[in-house]
């Protein structure tokens, strides 16, 4: 019997074995960007076989033709016979006349080290695998196991969340799983800690001390541990174990993305300069999405697709609440003090509602952009200054609404995360936007549900934020003060010209004026620039609602028009305490509930 079962297994094993696809990558031209892939693919059907690089990656919406960045490419069959190759289209190879196996070969130029794309140099090979490897889509169901050759001479080892089979060789369950697993491969730190039989790992890659890695683990920790409070538990990560991979050097791009055991949080600036406190925001932000993104998912992103854009239309909820999230926990681990968070709130409200663009989409039709605008290039101008407001802040200042709303309400928004967490997070059911729509309303009250889809999701409507902040001691305000333009705009300190640098905003002084992006205003009302003056400290010296006179050139041209200066439509936000006025001791305790700080 002992016999029988041995050979039972062996036999398994040889199946599973020969349906395993197998790839190993090395870096011995790493001064020069390249790596190596090889991979074998056995037991393939009879018949031509189509092998691609992605054109997407987990967490982007957008294209990206990673093929562009491959050549060298051979194939062979199982006896080292070339065998022809067919290009239908830029980013697929079509491999004819194997004989059940077929190994490849190519070179990858790698030199953008952050979320999407991936670095090779003598300093790290930073392996977003979407970027780094084909793959056959007929295959997409086959183990995956991939060795990864590190540079000994350079002292690299590898962190992933990719479980480990033995040395450097790691496992993939399927192709989705490993496409979603970056990796990043160098002499980096390890730092550990256990949370309800979970062990989340900081594998910090960074031209610093120990002690820096140290103090900025212990940052890391406060916000792990402040975020599963959000949600009264971790996500069950399927190994056991999330994984943080920073790189914060000066050959890295800024950049954070989050996959399903883990992050790529990406930064030039360093722990020693500015990044203890700089960096840990995008920490946040990436770790909220191993619940609300990985785990609570959009079914318009499922399945991913690795061969055209996704489009969501709940990316307002997926990035723009962990957006608002992104701050709020970083205040309540005592990371920034309730100033520094209610203050900083202004920017993004700004941002969103004194945008032209509110009259062109909602949030929803925001969140469809994202393909145009994540990470995506192009070379044509656009009016995105006009025409769009990313779902992460508008997103983000509607997630402050809501908590702020449903706290009136005895509430509050943790809680709801929470409920949406149990339906359709720990189930793993992706959710529509009527999902979303029934979950408020199931949890609010079907009236609280309809007014806020209604007014803020299907319409581009402002709630009333003023009482609501009012609530929690804080106090909204339009100044009025300060004059305002309505386009970027920059002196040049040896020309004493102003340029306008981007698009002028509709309704704006600036657009009603005619002005336009490429401007150069020679000076307002004759007075003349000062070489090292600031556009908008130039402008205090006009009283707003009169007319002035603008003499600037377009394309070498000398012109003149009429400018209005209005008042600048921003808001400000602060403690009414420090406006020298009283908050309520029930203000104090509503602020105390709202960011769990004394």
């Amino acid at each position: 019997m002992k016999i029988k079962c041995s050979l039972f297994l062996l036999l398994t094993a040889m199946v599973v074995s020969a349906q395993t696809n197998t790839y190993t990558i090395s870096f011995d031209n790493a001064v020069h960007h390249e790596a190596v892939i090889k991979a074998s693919f056995p037991e393939l059907p009879n018949g031509a076989v189509t092998f691609q690089m992605s054109r997407t990656s987990p967490g982007r919406y957008a294209l990206h033709e990673f093929a562009k960045n491959v050549y060298g490419f051979t194939a062979t069959d199982s006896k080292g016979n070339s065998l022809v190759v067919e290009r239908p289209n830029p980013y697929q190879w079509v491999v004819l006349g194997h004989d059940g196996t077929i190994h490849i070969q190519y070179i990858l130029f790698a030199n953008r080290g952050g979320g999407t794309y991936s670095q090779v140099d003598e300093t790290h090979a930073h392996l977003n695998i979407p970027a780094t490897f084909m793959f056959s889509p007929s295959l997409n169901e086959r183990k995956i196991e991939v060795t990864f050759d590190v540079r000994e001479d350079l002292n690299w080892k590898v962190a992933t969340q990719l479980p480990l089979v033995s040395g450097t060789t790691y496992m993939a369950p399927n192709l989705y799983y490993f496409m979603d697993s970056p990796t990043e491969i160098s002499n980096y730190m390890l730092r550990s800690f256990e949370v309800d039989g979970m062990r989340v790992n900081l594998a910090l890659h960074h031209n610093g001390t120990e002690d820096e890695a140290d103090t900025y683990f212990e940052k890391v920790k406060k916000v792990v541990l402040t975020e599963k409070e959000v949600y009264g538990e971790l996500p069950n990560y399927d190994y056991g174990s999330y994984t943080f991979l920073a790189c914060y050097i000066p050959n890295a791009s800024g950049d954070g993305m989050e996959h399903r055991n883990s992050t790529i949080v990406t930064n030039t600036r360093s722990l020693a300069d500015g990044g203890m406190d700089g960096n840990i925001g995008t920490i946040s932000h990436e770790y909220f999405h191993s619940w609300n993104v990985e785990r609570i998912r959009p079914k318009s992103l499922e399945p991913f697709d690795f061969e055209a854009a996704n489009m969501s239309g709940e990316l307002w909820f997926a990035e723009g609440f962990t957006s608002y999230y992104t701050g709020l926990i970083l205040c309540r681990a005592g990371l920034i003090t309730s100033k520094e968070y209610v203050e900083g709130l202004a920017g993004t409200f700004n941002y969103v509602w004194n945008s032209p663009a509110l009259q062109f989409f909602n949030v929803v039709e925001m969140s469809y952009q994202a393909p145009f605008v994540d990470a995506a290039t192009s070379v044509d101008p656009v009016n995105r200054e006009n025409t769009f407001i990313s779902y992460y802040s508008y997103g983000s200042v509607l997630g402050l609404a809501l908590d702020l709303s449903l706290r009136e309400k005895g509430l509050n928004l943790d809680n709801f995360m929470k409920s949406v967490w149990v339906k359709y997070g720990k189930t793993e059911i992706p959710y529509t936007l009527e999902n979303l729509h029934e979950a408020l309303s199931e949890f609010a009250g079907k009236s609280f549900g309809d007014d806020f889809f209604n007014n803020y999701v299907y319409q581009s409507n402002m709630p009333n934020y003023t009482p609501l902040l009012n609530a929690a001691g804080v106090l909204l305000e339009q100044p009025k003060n300060e004059p305002y333009f309505g386009a970027y705009t920059v002196v040049n300190a040896e020309t004493t010209e102003a340029t306008i640098l981007r698009n002028t905003k509709m309704g704006s002084p600036a657009y009603k004026a005619g002005l336009d992006n490429g401007d150069v205003i020679l000076n307002i009302n004759d007075m003349p620039f000062k070489a090292d003056q600031k556009f908008d400290e130039y402008l205090k010296q006009f009283e707003m609602g009169t007319p002035l006179k603008v003499n600037f050139t377009r394309f070498g041209t000398p012109k003149t028009t009429t400018l209005v200066l209005e008042p600048n439509p921003d808001y400000s936000f602060s403690l009414m305490e420090d406006k020298e006025q009283k908050p309520s001791k029930k203000m104090l305790q509503y602020r105390k509930d709202w960011l769990k700080v004394e």
